[in-house]
């Protein structure tokens, strides 16, 4: 393959565009905080992001690389197909379902990050506990896509792939290290803006490519390969079932998520917001689709592709980049690979961002120097940026299966964070004591149901495994959700237990070593003025730190607070702290 010249003048040029817009975001913002939030205002950007810019940095956060490609993969691949392009649906009503039930409690209680209520409710040792799926799912989806764009550039303009990686990561961790959200969210507009046209230009010339037949009849006919529509075997049902659940309820508890929802200027912003961001992924994936659709409906041997097809070389995960190369003229297919690569900055930055924001604030700040200077917290988190930059870079350079990793950790997020948020906002009286025993069993049960991604074999076999051609078990059966429904079951079960234990004196206070149940204040837990500066939030509106002792088991066990957004006059404020 000869080496593109223009291909590579054009991914310069996008390349310094961006970093343009993302330090012009920085110098227009650069007084925003200044009066002592300066932390806060790198984190959720001063509360202010309006509906269009936010709309645009929520839609390209999830319209990343792997979303793009995923998503023209599954079509493509036959034993698939659009059936199981499972991600623009699932990760729209993920949206949608964080727009109905999470966006407003989160947003009308002022927290800065994901994790403020469970170190509010469950203490700090507890959200130190739950930083680390958090962070590994924000780390390698960094370096998943950081991988996946390194690769896809090499096939267009064949450059070495580390160069490509390399690059691609300075400059999301340049422009996200000056300007922190503000600098992310307008990269965002950009990128967004990108994708969409530079995909929508490729498919008028794929489709009109000589090679390719009509997608309609491919769509229902077996032509080249089997119908690309794609089919469900009754014995993968439960298998879809569980890889459904997983992006539509594991992709709300994501800081990248709540980052944009905490800093929307209203509660019903960031409600409408999420809405949005679900149409906007919907209309992100249409062409993706057709791409791959497109790459099921060519003979690949009527193009300078050749014989075998992509599918027999196994390179189906590169049938983007590979109809944008193949099916498109050069000039085309340079459109489209700035498409892809501002899909992968577009999530890359906010991984990143979203990885630091949790460090600084929930790590370093409230567990270690809650003390600590704004000056000081901006600094760590710059370094932190860099870290974790340097971090996911790495990983996507030396690890062979980064996209194991990923899984894995975002299978964590799903089964441990997941419930772990559906106890601390709706379900009142749970403490930190189911809480961990939530977070243990949750974690044993998905770790010994294997991971065929990175060779672990199960411990536990459920009804429906099978060994697949590389001797690798294959659980049929839905463990993860039963693994994420088991740890909200024990959260719950365990907490009122020990709820009941110790206040019915079955159990002395001296063993309530966690302070979650009998003590009235704890150094552990985190105080409402710690977690809540700015001015607009009423401080009474906040989930108290230690359950209600004289409520009742069934008036206690759906969280009310969570549904009421009565506005509270300052004196009324004053009144209720005295």
């Amino acid at each position: 393959m000869a080496f593109h010249v223009e291909g590579l003048v054009a991914i310069i040029v996008f390349y310094l565009a961006i970093l343009a817009v993302g330090i012009w975001a920085a110098w227009k913002t650069k007084n925003t905080g200044s009066d002592g939030d300066r932390s806060e205002a790198i984190i959720v950007g001063g509360r202010d992001i309006g509906l269009l810019v936010g709309g645009f940095t929520m839609t390209a956060t999830w319209v990343g690389g792997g979303y793009i490609n995923g998503t023209a993969e599954a079509v493509y691949v036959p034993d698939y197909g659009l059936a199981w392009a499972q991600a623009p649906i699932g990760y729209s009503l993920s949206l949608i379902l964080g727009g109905l039930f999470f966006a407003k409690p989160m947003r009308s209680k002022g927290y800065v990050t994901m994790l403020d209520p469970f170190q509010q409710i469950y203490g700090k040792r507890m959200g130190g506990l739950l930083f680390i799926p958090a962070l590994m799912g924000e780390m390698f989806w960094a370096a998943a896509i950081f991988s996946a764009l390194g690769a896809t550039i090499s096939v267009i303009i064949d450059i070495n792939v580390n160069i490509s990686v390399i690059i691609s990561a300075l400059i999301a961790t340049m422009y996200t290290l000056v300007g922190g959200l503000y600098s992310v969210a307008y990269t965002d507009v950009v990128q967004l803006f990108c994708i969409f046209l530079g995909l929508w230009i490729s498919v008028p010339f794929a489709l009109s490519h000589p090679a390719v037949t009509d997608i309609g009849l491919t769509a229902v006919h077996h032509v080249y390969q089997a119908p690309w529509l794609g089919s469900i075997n009754s014995l993968d049902i439960y298998t879809w079932l569980d890889n459904f659940f997983l992006l539509t309820l594991g992709g709300i508890p994501w800081q990248a998520y709540f980052q944009r929802v905490l800093s929307s200027s209203s509660a019903t912003y960031a409600q409408v917001l999420s809405f949005l961001a679900a149409f906007g992924c919907i209309v992100m994936a249409i062409p993706a689709v057709l791409i791959g659709a497109i790459g099921a409906s060519t003979a690949w041997n009527q193009t300078e592709y050749g014989v075998p097809d992509p599918k027999s070389k196994k390179e189906a995960d590169m049938i983007l980049p590979i109809v944008l190369q193949y099916l498109c003229p050069v000039y085309i297919s340079f459109f489209g690979l700035g498409a892809v690569s501002a899909a992968v900055m577009s999530s890359a930055d906010s991984s990143i961002l979203s990885a630091s924001s949790m460090f600084a604030r929930n790590i370093y700040q409230l567990s270690f120097r809650q003390n600590a200077s704004d000056r000081e917290i901006v600094w760590v988190m710059r370094i932190t940026v860099l870290l974790f930059g340097a971090s996911a870079t790495a990983m996507a350079l030396l690890a062979s299966s980064v996209y194991g990793l990923w899984y894995l950790s975002s299978d964590l997020v799903y089964i441990i964070i997941f419930p772990q948020l559906l106890c601390v906002l709706f379900i009142k009286g749970t403490n930190t004591y189911g809480a961990i025993a939530g977070y243990l069993f949750g974690l044993v049960l998905r770790i010994t149901g294997g991971e065929p991604y990175l060779y672990l074999q199960p411990l536990i076999f459920y009804p429906g495994w099978y060994q697949d051609d590389n001797n690798l078990y294959i659980q049929r059966f839905p463990f993860k959700t039963l693994s994420m429904l088991t740890a909200f079951a024990t959260n719950v079960t365990v907490s009122y237990l020990a709820k009941y234990l110790f206040e019915s004196g079955t159990l002395p206070p001296k063993l309530d070593f966690l302070d979650a149940v009998v003590a009235r204040y704890s150094r552990e837990h985190m105080d409402k003025a710690t977690l809540v500066k700015s001015d607009n939030i009423v401080l009474n509106e906040l989930a108290p730190v230690n359950p209600r002792h004289s409520q009742t088991l069934s008036s206690t066990f759906t969280n009310k607070e969570a549904f009421n957004y009565v506005d509270s006059s300052p004196e009324l404020s004053n009144t209720e702290d005295n």
